[in-house]
């Protein structure tokens, strides 16, 4: 997987993991909602229920006060009581039955084969002896009951809430009952209506889930894309400065051949031919020819020497065999015998001082292409200072801290304006091209003019120096 690809990975993945637990806690929080939401109204039905039924059986009690009130127990007044009871109906399936003291069934208007039924063993669908609780029910000073039982209208068993008073003196239990399949209907229409509403936030949480991974998943490719873009730019120009620096090498590499190597080799070579045409003519031209041969060897040995510097220009030795404050000495000890030279000023006056200080490895050496960044700033801090600056002094500081290396490069010239440096297109080049060499090794450049003169500061933080070490083998 491309490191792009694992970015938009790691930043979708994360997205996705808080909508789901975003999810998991609003279904958590919906379920409960309901269940309470659910619990309420059924609480509220209920209460209704129970006040109905309460009020019920208040009306069948004063329906049948003038009789019971009377004291009689006989069978004439009993006969009576359960005319009136019978005639009490309410609704489709409201109707009030009458049970003795042992079970037996006594009045049923809506189930008349129960009448005269030993019923106290009955039990319904749930196994519950309905009977028997509900004749409980009432010697306890009434109440309600939950039971099963058969609905009159739809030949089906339906839960039904019943509510009961006792009759002592006649031996009775009386109740009337309200079937809850309607209660039942109600709140499973609640659940269902819930579900759904829960069902559809899930499909909306899903769908803005999906549609956010697929903005990111966009804008990852777009940035990746813009980003891809800007990198190749930022190549291809990276690419034209180093063809373009390579040329510029070249191109001094050809001037200084051909302006100093080659013209004291021509001169050496005619200087040569005319010797050995000497030493063929008299006495005296064979001694004329011996001192044009001395002249030639001291010719020779300018070529060496121009032949080291232009070497030592291209890659010092020193940098590799002593190291980077060897090597920074050893270009001030040189600029300080050569600077000026052929630059048409008083450079070769500046008096210029090299300063080491603190520790510049851990126990390793540095790594050799911070060796070759910070010495190629220095060469290049130099030669601005002898073509630009007209500077009397230049202060060269190579510090090692313990969390930084500094190289630093001071003069008391004239200074410039950075600002119009840096705009303009064809100027500061070689600060462009120190800049370039720090940031590629982690560093920085800093550049402070003025009037009274110029500081550069190469610095390179000391984490950044263990990441240009090269791997062990």
């Amino acid at each position: 997987m491309k490191l792009r690809q694992k970015i938009i990975f790691l930043a979708i993945v994360p997205m996705c993991l808080a909508f789901a637990a975003i999810a998991l806690v609003l279904r958590y929080q919906a379920v409960e909602l309901a269940r309470q939401q659910r619990t309420t109204i059924e609480a509220a039905y209920l209460a209704s229920k129970n006040t109905e039924l309460r009020h019920y059986v208040d009306l069948a009690r004063h329906a049948l006060a003038h009789l019971y009130d009377t004291g009689r127990s006989d069978a004439a007044i009993k006969e009576e009581a359960r005319r009136i009871l019978a005639d009490l109906e309410f609704g489709d399936d409201g109707y009030f039955f009458v049970y003795d003291d042992q079970g037996r069934s006594i009045m049923h208007p809506r189930q008349p084969e129960l009448v005269g039924r030993e019923m106290w063993e009955w039990r319904d669908q749930a196994g519950s002896p309905t009977i028997q609780h509900l004749i409980e029910r009432a010697h306890q000073g009434g109440g309600f009951q939950r039971y099963l039982w058969r609905k009159p209208s739809s030949k089906t068993v339906a839960p039904k809430l019943g509510y009961v008073i006792a009759l002592p003196r006649w031996g009775w239990v009386i109740g009337t009952g309200i079937y809850l399949d309607d209660v039942e209907a109600a709140l499973a229409q609640v659940d269902h209506q819930n579900s759904g509403y829960l069902h559809q936030t899930m499909l909306l949480i899903a769908a803005i889930a999906l549609a956010s991974a697929l903005a990111v998943g966009l804008a990852g490719l777009l940035l990746n894309l813009s980003e891809h873009r800007v990198a190749d730019a930022k190549l291809r120009q990276l690419a034209q400065r180093v063809v373009h620096s390579q040329e510029e090498e070249r191109a001094r590499l050809s001037r200084d051949l051909h302006d100093g190597i080659s013209q004291w080799l021509v001169s050496i070579k005619l200087q040569i031919e005319a010797a050995l045409e000497r030493l063929r003519g008299t006495p005296e031209q064979a001694a004329q020819a011996r001192s044009g041969f001395e002249k030639t060897a001291t010719q020779i040995n300018g070529v060496l020497a121009e032949v080291r510097r232009i070497s030592h220009d291209l890659r010092p030795a020193l940098l590799d065999d002593l190291g980077l404050a060897a090597a920074l000495e050893h270009l001030c000890s040189e600029w300080r015998e050569s600077a000026g030279s052929g630059a048409g000023n008083t450079a070769a006056a500046t008096q210029i001082v090299f300063e080491s200080e603190g520790k510049l490895g851990d126990g390793t050496p540095l790594p050799e292409v911070v060796n070759t960044v910070l010495f190629r700033v220095a060469q290049e801090a130099l030669t601005n200072i002898a073509r630009h600056a007209g500077a009397s002094q230049i202060r060269m500081r190579l510090y090692g801290g313990s969390t930084l290396l500094m190289l630093q490069v001071q003069d008391n010239g004239c200074g410039f304006d950075l600002g119009r440096v840096d705009d303009h297109s064809r100027h500061g080049i070689g600060l462009r091209n120190m800049r370039e060499r720090m940031e590629a090794v982690g560093g920085e450049l800093a550049i402070d003019s003025s009037a009274a003169g110029t500081r550069i500061s190469a610095i390179i933080a000391r984490s950044s120096l263990s990441l240009l070490q090269p791997p062990h083998v």
